[in-house]
């Protein structure tokens, strides 16, 4: 968690909203409070969510523009009926003693007792069709845990809605407008959130403060924003306005289509918003409507950044990609032949150029999908074919070693060491300061060969006496991660 983040939630919709702010915000924005197989790939991801979500002839008609006054006045006029006002209610349920027999709750089960509910507590956020049948995208933190949920579109009709999928993990939702008959609502076209670029100009329409369809413009300011959101952070950054009130609204382009959905705000700064690229929407649509969940698949890895330390030590020309510090058993990983220390460069067709980036672009695939890996080992570049596992909600950790006990002391590299009784190098003290090396860790490789005990070190590191940098594999608990380590200082 990033403690300048925080989540914005309110229970009125009025002006009078107040926002709570809680240790960080995957809503800026909103309050509140679920089916077909899931697609393989990416790609048949996009093509079903495309043949079923959205028709391209009930598409509102959109036109490139040059941002001034006008010309981004035409496009609000163009865009803005398919932008929906969401409020939602929950109401907490207490139990009502039985009449007559006033301290019944206290000896009795409640099972079967009337209810009586205290006041409903409202929250208020936006939306966007993208479906002319009333298909709503927002936010799952707008609808989380709520009771029920109204929708308001620009002429004022009002509907009920219906949750149909649900993401906690990206913060989207799917409603279904409920309706009589075949009724066709105007819609707005998902646009392409990878070729957006730093500078250009982007509109945000939502209802800040219950304040309906209210507009505010901007530039992106970055992207691949991660802000301590969680495993998936991959943030588009505006300075467009955004306010509590706007979770789960669209973020557009000058074209008139949607590149982002708007769900976070930096709390106590003004003019820093924070978005989800459409294509993470993308990416999980026909799953939302056809299963009303999500499932991920995994590689079944631990993973580390590359610092500029490891880099030297592995012989790189700058710190790149994702560095495999351990294989879990009988993973998809270690089927695909991936080994501890690889530095996975690439999925597919999206370079990882930071650790961050490789955990979202394996989950946007689904269990069972086939994916390209691509690794660097030991200076070379290798493709892995990895058939990917079904990411479970909560994953164990292997097993860890007995405590140790000191065999033989020594100091090298700036560290205390003694032999582990398990094999290893036990870290027992630093001489000086040291960027991922703690006491306790246990040194179990030096540039890729096995250390088995303090003598075996010692002998590696003389070895590498005419290197800058040696890299070092360490244990700590239950994980393995490498740490470059000067040889000089």
């Amino acid at each position: 968690m990033i403690p300048s983040f925080s989540r914005v939630r309110f229970n009125q919709p009025t002006l009078g909203a107040v926002a709570l702010a809680l240790p960080l915000l995957l809503g800026a924005c909103g309050s509140g409070h679920t089916q077909s197989s899931a697609c393989n790939n990416t790609a048949k991801c996009a093509a079903a969510a495309t043949a079923r979500v959205g028709s391209s002839d009930d598409i509102l008609p959109v036109r490139a523009v040059i941002p001034n006054a006008s010309s981004v006045a035409d496009l609000v006029a163009q865009v803005a009926p398919a932008v929906v006002n969401i409020t939602t209610i929950h109401r907490q349920a207490r139990h009502r003693s039985a009449p007559n027999r006033p301290f019944f709750d206290f000896f009795q089960p409640r099972e079967g007792m009337p209810k009586r509910f205290g006041p409903p507590q409202h929250g208020a956020g936006t939306g966007f069709i993208v479906d002319p049948t009333g298909y709503v995208v927002t936010n799952e933190h707008v609808v989380h845990n709520v009771d029920e949920v109204k929708v308001r579109l620009r002429d004022n009709r009002r509907f009920t809605a219906r949750v149909v999928g649900r993401d906690a993990k990206l913060d989207l939702a799917l409603l279904k407008l409920q309706t009589k008959g075949n009724a066709r609502f105007p819609a707005v076209p998902l646009g392409n959130s990878e070729v957006l670029r730093v500078g250009e100009h982007v509109v945000a329409v939502g209802n800040p403060f219950g304040l309906g369809h209210t507009v505010t413009m901007g530039i992106v300011s970055a992207k691949a924003r991660s802000i301590g959101a969680g495993p998936y952070d991959d943030f588009i950054q505006t300075d467009a306005s955004i306010n509590p009130g706007n979770s789960g609204g669209p973020l557009f382009d000058l074209r008139g289509r949607v590149v982002g959905i708007n769900t976070a705000i930096r709390a106590g700064a003004d003019g820093i918003g924070f978005a989800i690229p459409v294509r993470t929407l993308k990416d999980v649509m026909a799953q939302l409507r056809n299963k009303g969940f999500v499932e991920r698949g995994k590689l079944g890895l631990l993973f580390q950044p590359v610092t500029e330390e490891i880099a030297r030590a592995m012989g790189l020309d700058r710190p790149n990609g994702a560095l495999v510090s351990e294989i879990a058993p009988n993973s998809a990983a270690g089927r695909a032949g991936l080994r501890a220390g690889d530095v996975i460069v690439g999925v597919g067709d999206v370079a990882i150029d930071r650790a961050t980036q490789l955990p979202r672009n394996v989950a946007r695939y689904a269990p069972g999908s086939t994916i390209d890996v691509h690794v660097l080992r030991k200076g070379k570049r290798l493709t892995l074919r990895a058939k990917l596992d079904k990411l479970e909600e909560r994953e164990r950790s292997p097993q860890g070693t007995p405590a140790a006990r000191k065999l033989k002391n020594g100091k090298m590299l700036g560290l205390q060491i003694a032999d582990h009784p398990d094999g290893g190098v036990r870290v027992i003290g630093l001489n000086r300061p040291h960027n991922g090396i703690e006491r306790g860790d246990v040194i179990v490789e030096i540039d890729g060969k096995s250390v088995t005990n303090v003598a075996a070190l010692k002998s590696a590191v003389a070895k590498a006496k005419s290197r800058d940098t040696v890299l070092l594999k360490v244990r700590r608990g239950n994980r393995h991660r490498y740490v470059g380590i000067p040889l000089r200082h």
